[in-house]
């Protein structure tokens, strides 16, 4: 994969979500909650004013909405701000 994120964006890949079951029912993809963690996968260079804190290979918690997702190579990541980063694993 070939991909550079610019000035302090970062992509990360998603946790995969937990299956749960309730009493034998199984919950669809659709319902599953939206995994909080994932792992670094590429940096941008920063900006003059905020520079990269966050590595490639660092797993990281990040806001429930935060990023927007795309899809690479058929899996799904999520490109965002570093200051959507909340924490450092």
């Amino acid at each position: 994969m070939n991909i550079k994120p610019l000035a302090d964006r970062v992509l990360v890949l998603p946790a995969p979500a937990e299956e749960k079951t309730i009493g034998g029912i199984i919950i669809p993809d659709s319902a599953k909650e939206k995994p909080l963690k994932g792992s670094v996968i590429a940096i941008g260079n920063g900006t003059k004013d905020e520079e990269m804190v966050v590595k490639p290979g660092d797993t990281v918690l990040y806001g429930k909405y935060a990023g927007t997702e795309i899809e690479l190579d058929g899996e799904k990541y999520l490109i965002m701000r570093q200051s959507d980063i909340l924490a450092i694993l």
